[in-house]
């Protein structure tokens, strides 16, 4: 989602100050060698694919980007085409490879490609065939309310958050996987004869690069396998406690093996294409590459990506915290060796970009994304406005499933400006809430949040962050940062990196803070008034409508 700044002189208006960052007398930073390495990025996400070919310092060198189709077969449900996924990733990569060629370089230049993918997004396959027997359900699918809803009835609900770190919610891989095998006949006939595959995205692209049913590799990396709820977030494995819970026979389905996110051996080889035989030596969850991209290798650093959802994950080191205030405890990334996962606290929100995206495709309040901190610059605050965008219920800290969309405060006086500002406030109060909830399970008040993706190239957005939240915000000049850990994670497995002082050091120039510029009172005032309208928007859904009787 690719917005872009705006200058316009309002009452929160932008104040960034560069901070550049100099590689001091002892740096690890061999810049002259580094050029000269060259690693590929596949970053497959929600509405776009792209594919990345950076330097060793971390700089892009060739890329190419398509979106692909959304399908929104009822009220709730989003799915993707398998298929055309694979095709996006072919064509990406054609393409960037191509520019990568014609500006001298060759192919063989590039080590390792690494891949970040879109989390809990679930895809079942023919064991046998390789072919997949529905769509890809996408993790902001609602559809498996009712569900889950049966689920925290059932004996041993209470102790799932202990185990996996994710609580019961339409979220997970696993609820998905339970929809498919209950409503999807094919489905359900492959798993009692056997030969059903289940898969995040980025065991189905694994699978797939490296051709398919001939290699026949299914595996997946730590932080994807944490998304599942089938594993155990303690031994990084998967639980048979958790598989009879959901009624899974791990004899009839076909899981993925589990691995670190960065390996030099277990993601396979390229079966074709340009880069065939190029080894592929990374793989992490979207959210888990923002951490690694962002050098968040430290515990008490955190990161918040602003893409189709918001995501802010924080390092806790390597003892994962369950938390007791509405957030998910996950891998945050796992290097192998002899090196343990590091864990991270993260809190979700459903919409951010697509939130611009409503208010450009469904009610044509801009022509395209890039303009909505234009629009939002017209006024000088929401005027009163509150949007509470849940498109999909409330995810953390809150985890509401029965709210839906709700603009509080519409008067005659509101203008579509005063909207397209609520919609920014909106990501920036529920990232002021898990904020809240992780100094409650942390014990720590975060002094600085870095952040990425596409609505952090707002300066009027990052402002109203830093506003809010009322600590610095921080921003990168390279923002790819999550195609930029999956290339971090395939570098270090390849020996292009060796020490994780060399990764600090990675894209930390020309860097722009945001201060809070507005006084901690009137930033409680506006919080103060996102709550009451979060409580409001409560019960909208009933129990008939989430199971889709209208």
């Amino acid at each position: 989602m690719a917005i872009e700044e705006t200058s316009a002189r309002t009452g929160l208006e932008p104040t960034p100050r560069e901070k550049v960052t100099d590689p001091s007398p002892g740096s690890h930073l061999d810049e002259q060698k580094l050029k000269k390495y060259y690693i590929g990025s596949i970053d497959q996400g929600t509405t776009s694919t792209r594919f990345i070919i950076f330097d060793g310092i971390g700089q892009p060198v060739a890329q190419h980007q398509i979106e692909f189709s959304q399908k929104y077969p009822q009220p709730g449900w989003h799915e993707h085409d398998p298929r055309e996924i694979i095709k996006s990733i072919e064509e990406c990569i054609e393409v960037a490879v191509e520019d990568f060629v014609e500006l001298g370089h060759e192919i063989s230049d590039i080590r390792a490609v690494g891949i970040t993918n879109q989390r809990e997004t679930t895809v079942v396959w023919d064991s046998n065939t390789g072919e997949p027997l529905y769509n890809a359900i996408v993790w902001s699918d609602t559809r498996t309310s009712a569900l889950v809803r049966t689920l925290k009835s059932k004996e041993g609900a209470d102790e799932l958050l202990n185990i996996t770190g994710l609580p019961l919610s339409t979220y997970p891989s696993s609820v998905k996987l339970l929809w498919l095998l209950e409503h999807v006949d094919p489905v359900k006939k492959a798993y009692e004869e056997g030969r059903l595959t289940f898969g995040t995205i980025d065991a189905w692209i694994l699978y797939n690069l490296n051709g398919g049913k001939e290699k026949d590799l299914v595996v997946t990396d730590a932080t994807n396998a944490s998304r599942t709820m089938l594993m155990n977030l303690h031994t990084v494995e998967y639980d048979a406690k958790l598989l009879d819970f959901f009624g899974l026979d791990g004899k009839k389905l076909r899981l993925p093996k589990i691995v670190p996110s960065s390996s030099a051996h277990e993601f396979g080889h390229f079966a074709y294409g340009p880069l065939e035989g190029t080894r592929i030596a990374g793989c992490l969850g979207d959210q888990s590459a923002a951490l690694v991209g962002q050098q968040a290798f430290t515990p008490g650093s955190a990161k918040n990506t602003y893409g189709t959802g918001c995501f802010l994950l924080y390092n806790v080191g390597e003892k994962p915290v369950i938390s007791k205030h509405g957030l998910l405890a996950t891998v945050g990334y796992h290097f192998g060796g002899k090196r343990e996962p590091v864990y991270a606290l993260e809190g979700s929100i459903a919409v951010a970009g697509s939130g611009v995206k409503f208010l450009m495709d469904n009610l044509g309040f801009i022509s395209h994304s890039n303009k909505i901190s234009d629009l939002a610059a017209t006024v000088e605050d929401s005027g009163g406005c509150v949007f509470v965008t849940a498109f999909s219920g409330l995810f953390a800290p809150y985890w509401i499933d029965d709210a839906r969309g709700t603009i509080f405060g519409i008067t005659q006086y509101t203008e579509q400006g005063h909207i397209a500002r609520a919609t920014l406030e909106a990501t920036c109060f529920q990232t002021k809430a898990i904020l809240d909830a992780m100094e409650k399970d942390s014990g720590h008040k975060l002094t600085e949040l870095a952040v990425d993706g596409g609505m952090s190239s707002s300066d009027l957005c990052m402002q109203t962050q830093a506003n809010i939240i009322g600590i610095p915000v921080n921003r990168p000049a390279m923002r790819e940062t999550t195609a930029l850990g999956a290339a971090i994670a395939a570098g270090f497995a390849v020996d292009v990196w060796k020490e994780f002082d060399e990764l600090k050091e990675i894209n930390q120039k020309d860097r722009v803070i945001f201060e809070p510029n507005i006084t901690p009172e009137q930033s409680a005032k506006m919080f103060k008034r996102w709550t009451r309208a979060v409580e409001m928007c409560r019960g909208w859904v009933d129990t008939d409508e989430a199971n889709g009787d209208f």
